[in-house]
Formats: C-alpha cells, sequence, structure tokens
C-alpha cells in the first residue's frame, strides 16, 4: 500500500520530496522530486569514477563507488558547494545488479544520510572510459 503523505526534505536551494503514491525510494539511495529555489549557481560536476588521486582504479565495485563518491565531494567543495546542494545525479554502472543496486544504495544513503539523496537516474552499461572502472557519478548541484 501507498503511504498518503509527502516527505519533503529542504536546503536553501534545494527541496526534495517523495509525492504521496508513489514507492518510498529512500531505501533505494535517491528521492522522486527535486525542485530548485531560483536564482541559484548552477554546478555541474562530471562523471567522478572509483580512481584514486593516483589514477589507481580497485577491482571492487563497492570500493570504486566509495571513491567515486569521495571525488564527487571533491569537487563540490572545490566550488564551495556540498552534497546538500545536490539535485539530480546521474550513474553508470557496469554489469548492474540487484546486489551491486544494494551496495550503490547503502552508500547513497550513508553519504546523503538524513539529509535525503537527490534525485537519481541509474543506466546500466557494459564499459564506462578506462579499462576496469565499473561505476561513474555525475552531479548537478545548485548554490547562492
Amino acid at each position: 500500500m501507498h503511504s498518503e503523505h509527502t516527505s519533503n526534505i529542504s536546503t536553501s536551494t534545494v527541496t526534495l520530496s517523495n509525492p504521496a503514491g508513489l514507492y518510498d525510494p529512500a531505501p533505494n539511495g535517491y528521492s522522486h522530486v527535486a525542485v530548485v529555489q531560483l536564482p541559484a549557481r548552477l554546478v555541474h560536476i562530471a562523471g567522478q569514477g572509483g580512481e584514486d588521486a593516483q589514477g589507481r582504479l580497485s577491482p571492487v565495485f563497492e570500493d570504486q563507488v566509495v571513491q567515486a563518491l569521495a571525488n564527487l565531494q571533491r569537487a563540490l567543495a572545490s566550488v564551495d558547494a556540498g552534497l546538500a546542494d545536490v539535485a539530480r545525479v546521474r550513474v553508470l554502472v557496469v554489469d548492474h545488479d540487484d546486489r551491486r543496486l544494494e551496495l550503490l544504495a547503502r552508500q547513497m544513503r550513508a553519504y546523503w544520510g538524513d539529509a535525503g539523496a537527490p534525485t537519481c537516474t541509474l543506466i546500466p552499461v557494459s564499459r564506462l572510459a578506462l579499462e576496469g572502472m565499473l561505476f561513474e557519478i555525475e552531479a548537478e548541484a545548485y548554490t547562492r
């Protein structure tokens, strides 16, 4: 049964919500709707993979997810933004399956926590830009 309650989480610029009548996406680490209050500064973060500063990639999917999310945080911080400013992410997953979805959802919940995760589109792919790359995340953030 669907909840008749709409949940809202808001920063000064981005309001995330999950309308009544839609399933609860929180266990999967995202929200259904993001509303951005304009005027705002729009920040596009290119796809961040699981490589460290030396370009090394772990062969472990979850390690790459953790590193990519840390890389996303670094990119946001470089322009005085943070995870709470992110309205939308797109994730690309090589060899997507239920296990990888669960690992990704757990990390998304851990990184965004009670702030609520942004809207998300997951795109399964057969390969990414670098050999051995298993995960990539790009983001759109809005700040004042």
